[in-house]
């Protein structure tokens, strides 16, 4: 990429940047006044003469099994009152413009903080490839410096949408605001200081690729670490703003009556964090992959010569591909995420799944599905440009059925919105057929049976221009049709034998479930893998020649992935009910009940018509001034090469 072309205006950015991170070092001080200061010196006198005062606190318990005790070193939850305690821009609702300013900002944020981690992929790629074949591994070194110029572009649009939210939070909620601030103060200087020391990373990190780009040499890797050390303070960022949620769902470290113990670590490390912050960084690996995807499409549908299009098709399918990665786990991670909600207040996971927010997990079950469906579909236009996939071609509407059937599954709920006169006719809220679709036996065999037809779309996908040559090819076939049939009557025996026994017995089956699944992905491919070694093309693949259906299907997966996270984000807001703080903090706004279906479902639509409107003037910058793709992409990524995942 060249430095000098775009360099004005990068700068501008990096200033404007810095400017609001600044800013965000001093908002901290916002809730604290003279008169609080006041009365913690006189606390503090008063803890001089008797001692500090020492609670109990609300989740962790001490080696005796009694409730861990921590001196109180915070001032109780406040009693917020309406309107004394927030505030309002007219008519409309103050949580709803937080929630459109708090889901952009995670949006960006979350593009920002996957798309470096791609970056350092495909550039140790790049250095690996590079001592066997220089041009290669120069390919896969531009590409993940074109991908780092998007998320630069972007990184100035999170920026600003932090600052936003930050106002958004004095201005509606300063109450709340206050009251958190008290109790993460003292990280909350560092992870605004962590925000700067992320910028100046990422600038050198940028800036910085070509002087430091000798192939694989001292300063490559010297560039390496840099992009190590961004993507390490990216992850301590994400993981600090997710014990905010983590707390406010799930409080510890604090008496009952909201006041700090002291313990900073056990107010981090609530019962929901881990669960929380490893579903996060799957959904943002996935989601930022599904988003450059997006961006090769739009170029690949935008691009003027034949070499461009070979250029964005390539890119589009190794977005798309390391996106897939992390979105395979991610239902396995969102299971592992409710089972730590059930264990931590049975009635909060009962809300989820089974109450209140049921039929939200509906919604969210068709975005999955969406997700699933659209890669299988992509995967297999993608195989229009690799001849010899003729030979699969038969497969696909049987996959695609398979893929119908389990979406059906598991979209099916388990009690039904009617009148009371269909009720009565009913006889139950409860199909008397339908309704044993609607329990998690089904739903759970219904998600490996998609997920196991993914990775068998992936293995034809890999040998679909491939004469498989090595001796125990026969072998190898008669192994992996066992693999795969034996997976799946597993899958299926166990989701009904789910029917027999008892529901806390039930859900220890998707154990078993999963095991399959994933040994199809871990063991599967690899031996797939195996089979192509020494294997000869029946033609180079024709990159490029990527049909239209296929670069739309990206564009649905990243809206889909996108939409995804905001049915997610309702999910885990409305779980506190009337809440700021679960069962610490109430709140006592008019706002304090959970929008129904309807209103949620605009506002996600909202959010993601927002987004991607501004994601797609992000797109258009970075293509004002992007290089021309190489005349020698299509030679170089197509005939023989070695590309990650087995894409020849």
């Amino acid at each position: 990429m060249s430095i000098t072309r775009n360099g004005k205006k990068e700068k501008i950015g990096a200033m404007l940047l810095l400017s609001m991170m600044a800013m965000l070092i001093l908002l901290p001080f916002a809730p604290i006044n003279v008169s609080a200061q006041e009365e913690e010196a006189a606390a503090e006198g008063a803890e001089e003469a008797t001692g500090p005062e020492m609670a109990k606190d609300v989740f962790y318990w001490d080696a005796n099994g009694d409730p861990w005790e921590g001196p109180v070193s915070g001032p109780p939850a406040p009693e917020l009152v309406y309107p004394d305690n927030y505030g309002t821009y007219g008519n409309f609702q103050s949580r709803t413009l937080l929630w459109i300013s708090n889901q952009q900002h995670l949006y960006f944020g979350s593009f920002v903080l996957a798309v470096p981690m791609f970056v350092w992929v495909m550039e140790l790629v790049g250095v690996v490839l590079y001592r066997k074949d220089p041009k290669l591994g120069k390919k896969f070194d531009d590409l993940a410096h074109e991908m780092m110029k998007i998320s630069l572009t972007a990184y100035s649009v999170t920026a600003i949408l932090g600052g936003v939210l930050i106002f958004t939070f004095l201005a509606l909620y300063p109450g709340f605001f206050g009251y958190l601030s008290s109790i993460f103060k003292p990280v909350m200087h560092i992870y605004a200081l962590l925000f700067i020391l992320e910028s100046g990373v990422l600038y050198v990190f940028y800036y910085g690729w070509d002087a430091m780009n000798d192939g694989c040499g001292d300063w490559k890797y010297g560039h390496m670490a840099i992009g190590t050390m961004l993507n390490a303070i990216g992850i301590v960022l994400m993981v600090m703003a997710n014990t905010w949620v983590a707390f406010m769902q799930s409080p510890s470290g604090v008496d009952a009556q909201g006041r700090f113990l002291g313990d900073i670590w056990k107010v981090i490390h609530t019962p929901l964090m881990v669960p929380i912050v490893i579903h996060r960084i799957l959904g943002n690996a996935a989601f930022g992959g599904g988003v450059v995807a997006a961006y090769a499409s739009f170029r690949f549908l935008s691009a003027k010569t034949p070499e461009e299009k070979a250029h964005y098709d390539w890119m589009s399918y190794i977005a798309m591909f390391m996106g897939v990665l992390a979105l395979i786990p991610l239902p396995f991670a969102g299971y592992w995420l409710m089972r730590e909600i059930y264990a931590y207040r049975q009635q909060m996971g009962i809300t989820l799944m089974g109450g209140l927010l049921a039929w939200v997990f509906i919604m969210q079950a068709t975005m999955i599905a969406t997700l699933f469906i659209t890669v299988n579909y992509y995967l297999m236009q993608a195989m229009g440009r690799m001849p010899g996939y003729e030979r699969y071609a038969p497969a696909f509407k049987w996959i695609l059925a398979i893929l119908v059937i389990s979406t059906i599954s598991w979209l099916t709920p388990h009690t039904l919105v009617m009148t009371p006169a269909e009720l009565k006719a009913m006889g139950g809220a409860q199909h008397p057929v339908v309704g044993n679709y609607g329990v998690m036996s089904a739903k759970n065999t219904a998600i490996n049976t998609m997920i196991t037809t993914t990775v068998l779309t992936f293995i034809l996908y890999q040998r679909s221009n491939i004469n498989i040559k090595v001796p125990w090819a026969w072998k190898g076939n008669l192994f992996l049709i066992f693999l795969f049939v034996g997976a799946e009557i597993n899958i299926l025996f166990l989701g009904i034998y789910g029917y027999y026994i008892p529901a806390n017995v039930r859900i220890g089956l998707s154990v078993p479930q999963v095991a399959s699944t994933l040994t199809c992905l871990f063991v599967g491919v690899p031996v797939n893998t195996k089979m192509l070694k020494g294997a000869t093309q029946i033609a180079p693949i024709r990159w490029g020649k990527m049909s239209v259906r296929g670069a739309y299907a990206l564009f649905l997966l990243a809206v889909a992935f996108t939409w995804t996270m905001a049915v997610m984000g309702y999910l885990r807001s409305s779980v506190r009910l009337h809440w700021h703080v679960n069962e610490i903090l109430r709140d006592n706004s008019p706002w304090a009940f959970t929008n129904p279906l309807g209103y949620a479902g605009n506002i996600n639509s909202l959010n993601v018509m927002l987004f991607w409107t501004m994601l797609l003037f992000v797109f258009w910058l970075s293509a004002l001034s992007a290089k021309k793709a190489p005349a020698s992409v299509e030679e170089g990524a197509g005939v023989g090469k070695a590309v990650p995942a087995g894409s020849h």
